[in-house]
């Protein structure tokens, strides 16, 4: 595996080709190359046969440049570096940071190798693919390229196992803080890795991995748990953690507080009304009637000095 870091700060994986692989890729390419090059060059000399021999030499040259030459930068270019012979064997022509090739990087490939592997037969392509760490030859070093295997076999091997039930939350108190990033990558490669490993090469590897971090967090390895469960237990602690961190409390841990319920308000009682005032009795008159004030009406209201006709 090859780690290569983007323009956003994301770490890739990638398996690059190796040498077989490649040479397979390279000559199937060289073999539809060369027909379709004997295939142009027949029918050229068929139809410009009665040409002189300058316009029939210059038109062969024109052809092989095209042909050898630009053929493999078009289709690279194309494809996004997914020639004939790389779709055969899984391969793919990436940059540096993981994206698509563009013209300028299948032009810098595609006229190196017409000297790499054409002109030396290969032989300075191997050497440099076998130098090479990531086993790229010179026309991916100076391209700024890598030829990366695109089919990777299925296996479980990324499976990281999860903590047994008992141990949920035992370890939330523990400061996590010191521990670097290498030694998590290394947990975390171990347990996803677990079942492929030796028994006793796997439990040592273990027991030294979580010696490392409890050495880090001041907190020694409870004696009844095993050494690959602690390591499950503190890594999803940190992941919880850093989940919390990334969410917010209410996303990492589901839960929101209930709502305190509505108590229902009456309404406030109306206050009572004062008594209407009550108009005083009208003063006996001389002959023995008692006489109705035309500005007080019967019903006690105030009058308004407007009296209806008789």
């Amino acid at each position: 595996m090859s780690e290569l870091v983007t323009g956003e700060a994301v770490a890739l994986e990638l398996r690059p080709a190796r040498l077989p692989s490649r040479a397979l890729a390279v000559l199937l390419d060289l073999v539809v190359t060369v027909a379709v090059y004997v295939a142009v060059t027949v029918a050229l000399v068929a139809s410009t046969s009665s040409l002189d021999g300058a316009a029939q030499t210059a038109l062969t040259i024109a052809a092989f440049v095209l042909v050898l030459v630009g053929g493999p930068i078009a289709v690279e270019t194309l494809s996004h570096g997914r020639s004939l012979g790389k779709m055969a064997c899984g391969l793919r022509v990436v940059r540096d940071d993981g994206g698509p090739i563009r013209f300028r990087h299948a032009l810098v490939r595609g006229l190196i190798g017409v000297i790499e592997i054409l002109m030396t037969f290969g032989v300075v392509a191997c050497i440099a693919s076998l130098v090479s760490a990531r086993g790229r030859r010179l026309g991916d070093v100076f391209a700024g390229t890598l030829v990366v295997r695109e089919r990777v076999p299925f296996s479980s091997a990324g499976f990281m196992p999860p903590p047994p039930p008992w141990l949920a939350g035992r370890f939330s108190g523990l400061d996590l803080s010191a521990v670097p990033d290498d030694l998590w990558l290394a947990v975390r490669q171990y347990l996803t890795r677990a079942g492929q490993l030796d028994p006793r090469v796997g439990w040592a590897m273990a027991e030294r991995l979580a010696a490392d971090v409890a050495a880090r967090t001041g907190a020694p390895v409870p004696r009844e748990v095993p050494a690959p469960a602690y390591l499950a237990a503190v890594l999803q602690e940190r992941q919880a953690r850093e989940a919390r961190r990334a969410f917010g409390e209410a996303s990492a841990g589901g839960r929101t507080a209930p709502a305190a319920p509505e108590v229902p308000v009456s309404p406030a009682p109306a206050p009572p009304r004062a008594p209407a005032p009550v108009a005083p009795p009208p003063a006996p008159s001389s002959d023995g009637r008692s006489e109705v004030s035309r500005d007080v009406p019967p019903d006690g209201r105030r009058g308004t000095g407007f009296v209806p006709p008789a």
